[in-house]
């Protein structure tokens, strides 16, 4: 009878708890949190990570670095900061935060020692790329150095004093003279830098007007020699998909040029016996998608070789097996991302398995630690040993303390055929406690790139809409990575076109199932996500509303006003020799057609997709006298959410919008 009484009691517990289950909202979001960028200590003993809050008193994101033993114990704060480096010895790291006189600074902190970490830079500029040399005498860094204006005006009377005269103009003669989330690009170049770790004057080892790109440098097993990307060569400015390996000597500022592929080498690494380097690199080819491989050749360039030749899917960087025998890197693909291995002959196998988004980072010996996340659980720390991969230990739950009694949507993964019996792979978001009996509304989400991948790993967004009792819809058409090459590249001088179609095709695999309000169905996407909203809504009226964010509605315009000019490579002509691509290919061009109430957001400061895309689109909306909003968002580049507030307002508006058109108006498609 005792045992009855018990187990009807425990049942009611459950049930009770089960009650008390809330839904995700845009409330929890204040309290978010993100880890990245966990390493080891030398010794294998201490993780160090980062991890990201949200202030929303100042509106911005805070990131401070943390440490805690291997086994996850003893996890505690150490410092505000970023980009923390392990000293070789352990006993110290290196990070960058905001130190006098302005601007961000290369700061060092002992372990174990009271006291504030040392400022051991006074720089005028950001560094990046931060590496300790193997001695630890020295930390190399990337620095932009101004030079000379390109034209200075003459015979201009002194400013009298106490005048208070307009800015100077700024004077422009690059190719590349913007850049996204950074703005107009001083004239000058990237060049490496070395500081003593214990502070110092940082001395300039690299000159001449190339960069030396900042996708990360690597130091010789000696300390004597840096290994780094760049492309010196003339008119390296017009060059498109072309990098080098070089080596500069710290002292005697040898340069030696280590590689001469015709494409692009990057992220090199040294290995630990410091007998090779381990690079990722591209050959070049007209095509709008590269495929990129893992090479490996001789500390002096020599013997060159691709060891990921058999797997038709992009590497991560390398992480070097402690005994130099191969690399280990991360691949994301089918919506996924695990770990491979490769040896020096290109024998690549497959380390750990999952339905995740499992992200190596760094290895001491056998022991590795990772990022890890799935369709609900958030970002965090994870840790496991390469020979027994299949045991993978959750370190950290930084959310737990607001997502303890959130409910969240479940996900169900569906494959379908589209046209010319393209595979394509989506998901589907369903609400919590949902009811297949039941109509949903249905959200059609599409993702930028276009060469990109949607995962399975933790999305608020998605999360948001099935908390709404919405059903949410995300996919990778063509023209997405993590399917080959070939795939890929299926939009080449086609974009958009049969990813359109992909899409739909998407749409009615869930339609299908019967569970979905064909009339209360809505899309949206940035980027290139909004390409592809811009260009459904002027083929279909079958959605009852559309948010298109942040796009290019206009190729022809675009080209030559984005941040770069590497969009031009991506059609067969430039548009003043024909301009017929550009304009088959772009949105505005079927804005006659549109009948779907269309909102557009864009940031005031855009410069990947300068909101006169947007501009462009919303007035032809209102001559058409189609329900549109233009809404601008005040201190944002590219997106709409790098502001924790403008986070918020992003769903905010999308939610209002939706709920202003809530029905499809009956129209024949």
């Amino acid at each position: 009878m005792n045992r009855i009484l018990s187990l009807l009691l425990f049942l009611y517990i459950i049930k009770a708890n089960g009650q008390n289950r809330t839904r995700l909202s845009l409330d929890h979001y204040k309290n978010y949190e993100w880890t990245s960028n966990p390493t080891l200590s030398p010794d294998g003993k201490e993780i160090m990570y980062s991890r990201t809050w949200i202030n929303l008193v100042d509106d911005r994101r805070e990131t401070d670095l943390w440490i805690m033993n291997a086994d996850g114990s003893i996890n505690r704060f150490f410092i505000n900061g970023s980009n923390g480096k392990w000293s070789p010895e352990g006993n110290k790291i290196a990070f960058t935060k905001k130190g006098g006189p302005k601007g961000t600074q290369i700061f060092v902190k002992y372990l174990g020692v009271e006291g504030e970490p040392t400022q051991i830079t006074k720089l005028e500029k950001s560094p990046s790329s931060m590496e300790w040399s193997p001695n630890g005498k020295y930390i190399a860094f990337i620095m932009h150095v101004p030079s000379d204006p390109a034209l200075e005006p003459r015979e201009i009377p002194i400013k009298p004093k106490g005048a208070n005269w307009t800015k100077a103009p700024v004077v422009i003669d690059q190719v590349d003279y913007s850049q996204d989330r950074v703005g107009f690009l001083k004239r000058g170049f990237r060049q490496i830098f070395i500081v003593p770790s214990d502070g110092g004057t940082a001395r300039q080892i690299t000159f001449g007007e190339y960069d030396d790109v900042s996708s990360g440098i690597t130091w010789s097993k000696d300390s004597k020699k840096i290994i780094f990307s760049s492309y010196q060569k003339p008119e390296a400015e017009y060059a498109r998909g072309h990098s080098n390996l070089y080596s500069i000597h710290i002292n005697t500022l040898e340069l030696k040029e280590l590689t001469f592929r015709d494409g692009t080498e990057s992220a090199p690494r040294v290995s630990p016996d410091g007998s090779k380097i381990a690079f990722i690199g591209s050959s070049w080819s007209k095509n709008f998608y590269n495929d990129r491989k893992m090479y490996v050749m001789d500390i002096d360039g020599l013997n060159l070789k691709c060891i990921s030749s058999n797997l038709d899917q992009t590497p991560s960087p390398a992480i070097w097996a402690s005994n130099s025998s191969g690399v280990y890197f991360n691949v994301r693909e089918f919506g996924q991302s695990n770990v491979y291995y490769s040896d020096l002959k290109g024998k690549v196998k497959k380390v750990t398995k999952g339905n995740h988004m499992l992200t190596i980072n760094d290895l001491v010996g056998k022991n590795a630690v990772a990022t890890w996340t799935d369709p609900t659980n958030p970002s965090d720390i994870v840790h496991f040993s390469i020979e027994n991969s299949t045991k993978i230990k959750r370190l950290t739950n930084v959310n737990e303390d607001i997502f303890y009694n959130v409910e969240f949507g479940k996900l169900e993964e569906i494959t379908y055929t589209s046209i010319d019996n393209k595979k394509i792979q989506g998901w589907i978001v369903k609400p919590p406690q949902f009811d297949s009996n039941k109509k949903y509304p249905l959200v059609l989400r599409i993702h930028g790139g276009p060469h990109s991948m949607y995962h399975v790993g933790f999305n608020y967004n998605f999360q948001l809409h099935a908390a709404q009792d919405q059903v949410l819809l995300y996919t990778n058409p063509r023209g997405s990575t993590g399917y080959g090459y070939d795939f890929a590249n299926a939009i080449q001088n086609a974009y958009p076109g049969n990813d359109y179609d992909d899409i739909m095709a998407g749409v009615d695999e869930v339609i299908s199932r019967g569970y979905i309000d064909e009339n209360k169905m809505y899309v949206y996407g940035g980027s290139g996500g909004g390409v592809l909203t811009s260009w459904i809504v002027g083929k279909t009226d079958r959605f009852a509303a559309a948010s298109v964010n942040y796009p290019v509605t206009n190729w022809f315009s675009f080209v030559g006003t984005t941040d770069g000019a590497g969009w031009y490579f991506n059609f067969e002509k430039y548009p003043w020799e024909d301009p017929s691509e550009h304009i088959k290919r772009s949105p505005l061009m079927y804005v006659g057609n549109v009948k779907t109430p269309t909102m557009l957001m864009c940031g005031e400061e855009d410069l990947r997709t300068p909101i006169s895309q947007t501009e462009e689109y919303y007035q032809a909306l209102k001559m058409n006298k189609v329900p549109t909003v233009m809404i601008r968002f005040n201190k944002e580049y590219h997106g709409t959410s790098r502001k924790p507030s403008n986070f918020l307002r992003t769903h905010g508006y999308i939610n209002a919008w939706f709920d202003k058109h809530s029905i499809r108006k009956n129209s024949v498609n």
